[in-house]
Order: C-alpha cells, then sequence, then structure tokens
C-alpha cells in the first residue's frame, strides 16, 4: 500500500486546483490526507503502510470535539459509495455550490459529488467570512447541464439561520433543489423557518468516520445502517464507515468493529433513538450530558425548549458548569435577536417551568455577541464553558 501524502487544501476558489488529487485518491492508489493550506501541516501518527486498508483514499481529520483529532482511513469505495447514494436520495446528480471548508468531509464530499457528476461545484470564498450577499452571488453563478441537472449546496445551522435572516439569502436558498444541513444540530426553530420558507430543507447525520452524513431526515442512506446500543449510542455501519483511525490502533479497537457478515460498524459518541416510524432522533453527545443533583439532562432538550419557546433568542449553546451545590448547574449560552436586550435565568426558568423538568431548567444564563465555533460550524463548548466559568 502507498504511503499518503499530505495535501494542503487552498481556501476560496483555489480549493478546486486539488480535484485533479483528489481524483487520483479515488482510483484508490494515491491515498492523501487533506488540511487547510494555511495551517501548519498537520503530525501524523506513526503507521505502518501495509497496515492500510485495500483501496484506502482519505486520511480525513474529525473535529476534535473529543480529546485530539483523529483521521479516519476512508477507501475510494466508500467516499464513493457516499456521494452516490446521496444523489440517489436527492433525485439524481446535480451541480453543488461548496460553501464549507474543502478540507473538512463535508467539503470534500460536494468536490467528490462533482467528480462523480462530471461537474466543476462553484465556490464560495469564505475567507472574508460567510455572508448572505456573497452566497446570493455565488448561488448566481451554480450552472447546471444536461447530466447534472439539480442545484445543491450543503451548510452548516449557523450559516442557514444567516441567510434567512436577509431577504436575499433566503431567495439563493430558495432556487437550489435540495441543502443539506449538518456538521451540528439543527435548532427546530431554524428548521421550521426555513420549511416555512420554502427552502428543499435536508437535516444530515454522519462524520468522518461516515464519509460525511449518512442519514438524511432519520432516514440511512440505501448504503448505510443504524441502530442504538444498551447505553443509547447511535451505532453506524455499511459501506460508508471508515477502517479505523490512521497511526491509532487502540482507538479503532474501541470504535469500530466488523461482524459475521463483513459488514463494519462505528460507534458514535451521539446519543439518539429510533421513533416508531424509523427515523433516527439525535439527542446530543454522551460527553455533553450535565449531572446535576444526580439527575441527568441532556443539552439538546433544553436547547430545542429555548428555540421554541423563547423568541427573542438567536442562538443557544447549553452545557454544565460546575456547582458547589449541584455538582454541576444547567447553563444557557445565548445570543439575543436585539443585542441591547436583557434575559436573565429567571426568565428562561419561568417561560420553561412545566415544558422542562425542574433539573433541566438553567440556573445560569450567559449573553454572547456571537457563539463561538470550531471546525466546520460546530460550537465550541470548552471556549463557552470558560466564558461561563469567567462569568461565575
Amino acid at each position: 500500500m502507498t504511503a499518503p501524502r499530505l495535501l494542503p487544501v487552498p481556501a476560496g476558489p483555489d480549493a478546486l486546483t486539488i480535484l485533479p488529487d483528489l481524483e487520483a485518491a479515488l482510483t484508490g492508489r494515491s491515498p492523501v490526507i487533506p488540511y487547510a493550506a494555511e495551517l501548519a501541516p498537520p503530525v501524523i501518527a506513526p503507521h505502518d503502510p501495509a497496515g492500510l486498508p485495500d483501496g484506502f483514499a482519505l486520511a480525513v481529520g474529525t473535529s476534535g470535539s473529543t480529546g485530539r483529532p483523529k483521521r479516519a482511513l476512508l477507501t475510494a469505495a466508500a467516499v464513493t459509495a457516499s456521494a452516490t447514494a446521496t444523489h440517489h436520495v436527492l433525485g439524481g446528480s446535480g451541480s453543488w455550490l461548496l460553501a464549507l471548508p474543502a478540507h473538512h468531509i463535508a467539503g470534500l464530499q460536494v468536490l467528490t459529488r462533482s467528480l462523480t457528476a462530471g461537474t466543476t461545484p462553484t465556490v464560495l470564498d469564505l475567507r472574508g467570512g460567510f455572508t448572505a450577499a456573497a452566497f446570493a452571488r455565488a448561488a448566481g453563478s451554480v450552472t447546471m447541464s444536461p447530466g447534472a441537472p439539480r442545484r445543491y449546496t450543503s451548510l452548516v445551522p449557523t450559516q442557514l439561520g444567516r441567510l434567512l435572516d436577509d431577504p436575499a439569502g433566503v431567495e439563493a436558498l430558495q432556487t437550489f433543489d435540495a441543502v443539506l444541513v449538518g456538521g451540528a444540530a439543527t435548532p427546530t426553530a431554524l428548521e421550521e423557518r426555513a420549511r416555512k420558507a420554502g427552502v428543499a430543507l435536508h437535516l444530515t447525520f454522519g462524520m468522518s468516520e461516515t464519509a460525511g452524513g449518512c442519514v438524511y431526515d432519520g432516514v440511512p442512506l440505501p448504503v448505510t445502517r443504524m441502530h442504538i446500543d444498551n447505553d443509547r449510542h447511535i451505532i453506524l455501519g455499511g459501506d460508508t464507515v471508515a477502517h479505523g483511525y490512521l497511526g491509532e490502533p487502540e482507538l479503532t479497537a474501541d470504535a469500530f468493529s466488523t461482524d459475521v457478515e463483513d459488514v463494519r460498524w462505528f460507534r458514535t459518541d451521539d446519543l439518539g433513538h429510533i421513533e416508531d416510524d424509523g427515523r433516527l432522533v439525535v439527542d446530543g453527545r454522551a460527553d455533553d450530558v450535565i449531572i446535576t443533583g444526580g439527575m441527568k439532562v441532556t443539552p439538546g432538550v433544553v436547547e430545542d425548549a429555548v428555540a421554541r419557546h423563547v423568541p427573542e433568542v438567536a442562538e443557544v449553546v447549553v452545557l454544565g458548569v460546575p456547582d458547589p451545590e449541584w455538582g454541576e448547574t444547567v447553563c444557557a449560552a445565548v445570543t439575543l435577536l436585539d443585542p441591547t436586550a436583557h434575559l436573565t435565568a429567571a426568565d428562561l426558568r419561568s417561560r420553561l417551568s412545566g415544558i422542562l423538568p425542574d433539573a433541566a431548567l438553567p440556573r445560569r444564563v450567559v449573553v454572547l455577541p456571537t457563539i463561538p465555533l470550531r471546525g466546520p460550524g460546530k460550537p465550541d463548548r470548552a471556549a463557552i464553558r470558560l466564558v461561563a466559568e469567567a462569568h461565575a
């Protein structure tokens, strides 16, 4: 097996310069390790090339939400299976607008889907930040072809929210046959706003370890399987699952397995349940669960209640902060639609009383100008926790 080489991925329109490298990697004979070109080359864990899987194509970094970032070993077959299944579920091949960093799995999948469709994606230049005006201009440049007659894009919830706040953004969203949203939990209120505005929204769930989104609107892709284990962890299996982590045999053994039918499985750090209609509901991350006064509180449940019942809140992240009496206390970090307004814990508890169990009612509120983010648009809970603790 050929050892993987580092592949710096430029930001902006120059991201398209990696398409030949990506195409070569997807032959399974020229593997690469993508990383953001503006950052220092990553330190790669020692590994034996002979132990890499057949057809190995990409070692894609995880978002590093728990511990150090890892690199998922994805074969060409896994990456292309995901791309092909996505087009199948969405209704056919299409032309894509790349609005995410191209070194993350979601951005790499936009490039891969474009390659499989025989198209070149339009790139939204994110170097100056994400704006609705820039998105609208880029959306106007997406051209269709006879072989790819549909228009697609992929976003994170923060981007979706900004677009819905701008008339030009809403108009641009309405031109797409499908708008995928993932990378972080999408608040129910935001989902409802998008659907009411006529956006062809698809909520995705997946990660680097599954070659990107593999569950769409609660339903697994045709090449994906799923179940919930006894600890409520979501287990994902099928053709898109990685073959472990590069140079991390112990972490690989903890998270990945292969059953007697040779199906690969990945145990996520997300908790969830499956509804009676077979749809997956993601309840939140296992390591985010708050234990307050001996009671377990899932932050996502509290976040959803705030989004539904406290309309002056623009964004909310709920987390546990140390408390001498309760062990941890429920803290809501929020941004407000009116930056001059005020919101207290007493306000939230009053509004949410009877909606949430008493243990889940926030005892602290921290109002922030913006929610710190990391990776592909995920809330930076470590940074938020530092701010919350500083306000104690």
